[in-house]
């Protein structure tokens, strides 16, 4: 099974670039399942339900988020209409929308889609590790899912290195977000889960996190608020990961970063261009 993930998408700049790039990827790759964090894609904060239907159209068969989820209160509603809109799942009972679903992938199989939110230098939510352990336990790789993907949308790099050993063999790909910054430790585990730290983000990185450079440096500088943040409106890159999955087994045979456009180095995974 193929496995395409696209980084949080952070504004105009951002969901221009996806919107564009994603149908020709889908196909480039013959990917069977996609999936987008949306978390920044409403003018860096949020999602609007527009969007959301925008990148569902363009090929992501599920979008997840993270601690920016509720920046546009539609969102509150909305998300209860939209069961391919995911909000961590280790928000409090009683939050509107889930954290979790089993999804069809083009190919057939069942894949299990898990969004989780960190705690260290995050907003405190419930334990992640407990909740994401309920839904390993309900539903286990190969009896109840052929695939498992957890975005866990997580500040500290230690505490997603932490998540990735701990399910190790129980679940197909860890992919860490939220930093919008890609990381290069791609890698399978030693029991066979596909794991990186940050995926990036598709927005224009001539930016501060996808942000235009001058708030936040004066901020740095005089530690005022002088205006809100607003996205920086460059070319985007699209950055992503690829996943080969084995079918047999449920974990992963190898991962590769993408990065497509706009200022990076470009990239994409060779072990799917190869066959193409």
């Amino acid at each position: 099974m193929r496995i395409l993930f696209l980084g949080d998408v952070v504004g105009r700049s951002g969901r221009v670039g996806v919107l564009e790039t994603l149908p020709k990827l889908r196909e480039r790759y013959r990917a069977d399942f996609v999936v987008v964090n949306g978390e920044n894609s409403a003018g860096g904060f949020g999602i609007s339900e527009a969007i959301l239907n925008e990148l569902l159209d363009a090929g992501a068969d599920v979008v997840t988020t993270g601690n920016h989820i509720w920046d546009q209160r539609e969102a509150l509603v909305f998300i209860e209409r939209h069961d391919r809109l995911l909000r961590p799942i280790n928000y409090p009972p009683g939050t509107p929308g889930k954290g979790a679903g089993l999804f069809k992938a083009a190919n057939g199989a069942d894949v299990l889609v898990i969004n989780a939110q960190g705690r260290v230098f995050m907003p405190d939510l419930d334990d992640p590790f407990s909740a994401i352990e309920r839904e390993l336990s309900a539903c286990r790789l190969k009896s109840g899912a052929d695939a498992i993907l957890i975005d866990f949308h997580a500040e500290a790099t230690s505490e997603k290195q932490a998540l990735g050993h701990f399910v190790d063999g129980r679940a197909s790909v860890v992919i860490g977000t939220h930093t919008h910054v890609p990381t290069a430790d791609d890698q399978v585990l030693n029991g066979g889960t596909a794991y990186v730290s940050d995926a990036g983000m598709c927005g224009d990185f001539d930016s501060v996190l996808g942000m235009d450079k001058e708030e936040p440096i004066s901020r740095f500088l005089t530690k005022i608020n002088s205006r809100r943040f607003v996205p920086s409106r460059g070319e985007a890159t699209v950055c992503g990961l690829g996943i080969e999955v084995d079918d047999a087994t449920g974990l992963s045979r190898a991962i590769a970063p993408v990065r497509l456009g706009g200022r990076l180095s470009q990239t994409e995974p060779a072990f799917w261009l190869d066959e193409s």
